[in-house]
């Protein structure tokens, strides 16, 4: 074993900064003491992000290890900070004194016990009072949180806590990009889409020490990391919506065919139309997002993609094309019969607005076919 690998910490305790001198030492001096107490080789890291009130002096004074990271954003922050950590575990908290870095006991074992990710669940743990506003304690993080476990089967019940556990290696390897406040739902989202191993610990939040208001912006970055969770779910954005439409739409279209009231296909079957397209974007979308490495393969879309190729799609949609054909040529042939006179709605309706939505279905049939051959062209 060479000396590098000797003095290499097992721990890094990894804290964003940006303007805490409030608190700051407090956080470092807390995680440096459980490090002594519990004799681990650990170092503090302070991933800081363009301080102006000393918040680099604090640490550099205390024997913590300070990196600077340029790119402004709590997640650009902490992206700097984990290429930065030195340890093979990394504990990563807030720096307003929030959480209590004197006791990181359960978040070792348990990443000693092989789990990638650990969480810190601060309703399981307690929240004091005063710690976190009503708006983000009872509407904000259990709405994202319960949206996060059902889009992804997560198994977090507090998907924003920032005190949290996490192999290195693990992490990097998720190829985290987002350079905001939604960087903390991509860990969990991605961690949970790769099946990485993952567990929750109970935490206590403490009110802050800070006398200004927190970076944290409630609707700002409550919408940003919603849009985040959408954006990575096609199938809840996309793929479900647009059933739901076909089958509201087909099973409209059937009863209106019946009915006196004809013109009322209009909306059945622009819904039909529009779920389809919903659909096939909820495919474009998935299969662009894995080409690009964001999200893991999908061994159910790579063989859907393969029975239905190119040549299959475009035959599908031809024959629909064909319907749309045939039922606008015939509705033509009534009128002729008519000598291009009045028509009764009631009748010819029935027949061109069905014929118009296969020639609508039909075209997209092909070109969608053609687009997800070109998302699914290997490229180097």
């Amino acid at each position: 074993m060479q000396a590098n690998d000797l003095d290499k910490p097992l721990v890094t305790v990894m804290m964003p900064c940006l303007n805490e001198a409030e608190t700051l030492a407090t956080c470092i001096q807390k995680a440096q003491n459980y490090f002594i107490q519990n004799h681990i080789n650990g170092e503090v890291l302070i991933a800081d992000n363009g301080s102006n009130d000393g918040s680099q002096e604090i640490a550099t004074q205390l024997g913590a290890r300070v990196v600077h990271i340029k790119e402004k954003g709590y997640g650009s922050a902490l992206q700097g900070g984990i290429a930065a950590a030195r340890g093979d575990y990394i504990i990563m908290g807030d720096a307003d004194d929030s959480y209590d870095f004197s006791d990181l006991t359960l978040f070792i074992d348990e990443l000693q016990k092989g789990y990638d990710l650990v969480m810190g669940n601060r309703f399981k743990g307690g929240i004091k009072k005063g710690a976190m506003p009503p708006l983000h304690r009872y509407l904000g993080n259990p709405v994202l949180t319960w949206i996060g476990r059902l889009f992804f089967t997560s198994p977090c019940g507090d998907f924003h806590c920032g005190l949290r556990g996490f192999r290195k290696d693990a992490i990097e390897s998720l190829d985290l990009r987002t350079t905001g406040m939604e960087f903390a739902s991509e860990m969990v989202v991605k961690a949970s889409l790769h099946k990485m191993k993952m567990t929750e610990v109970p935490i206590i939040l403490y009110p802050d020490g800070r006398s200004r208001p927190p970076h944290l912006r409630s609707w700002r970055d409550g919408w940003r990391h919603l849009r985040f969770l959408l954006l990575f779910s096609p199938k809840w954005l996309f793929f479900y919506p647009g059933i739901f439409l076909i089958i509201l739409g087909l099973i409209a279209t059937i009863i209106l065919l019946s009915s006196v009231k004809v013109h009322s296909l209009i909306y059945s079957t622009t819904a039909i139309i529009i779920g389809f397209q919903v659909v096939a974007f909820s495919m474009f979308t998935k299969a662009f997002a894995i080409s690009e490495g964001l999200i893991p393969e999908d061994i159910r879309l790579i063989r859907l993609l393969r029975y239905f190729s190119l040549e299959k799609g475009l035959i599908i949609g031809i024959l629909v094309l064909l319907v749309g054909i045939f039922g606008s040529v015939y509705a033509l042939k009534i009128w002729e019969l008519s000598s291009f006179g009045s028509l009764n709605p009631s009748e010819t309706m029935r027949i061109v607005i069905p014929s118009v939505t296969c020639l609508a279905l039909g075209f997209q049939v092909i070109f969608s076919s053609f687009f997800l051959s070109v998302l699914g062209l290997k490229r180097r």
